[in-house]
């Protein structure tokens, strides 16, 4: 999935959902914005919206996943940011795997 980013849509809710996992708003911004972040459709949790769950290492280098969705404001397609964290080690180990055959 090819999607260019306009910017980011942030409210209370979902800023501290993201900080109680120990990442910075700009830290998961910066996440998007790399080439190496893989993304799916997130089927057990999109009955009210369509979401995404997107995998990749942080800035930092370390794996984490991010939840989100997108919204339209003013004529532009946003991103979301539901919930991001760093990846569990069983996480990171799958992951490792599986990006390494691609």
């Amino acid at each position: 999935m090819e999607v260019q980013i306009l910017g980011f849509d942030w409210d209370t809710g979902n800023r501290r959902k993201c900080r109680q996992h120990g990442l910075a708003l700009r830290e998961i911004e910066a996440f998007f914005r790399q080439e190496s972040v893989f993304v799916m459709p997130d089927i057990h949790h999109s009955q009210v919206e369509e979401r995404y769950i997107a995998y990749g290492p942080s800035p930092k280098g370390r794996p984490m996943l991010v939840a989100f969705t997108f919204r339209i404001k003013e004529g532009e397609t946003l991103i979301r940011p539901i919930s991001a964290r760093y990846m569990h080690a069983k996480e990171a180990r799958e992951y490792e795997e599986k990006s390494s055959k691609i």
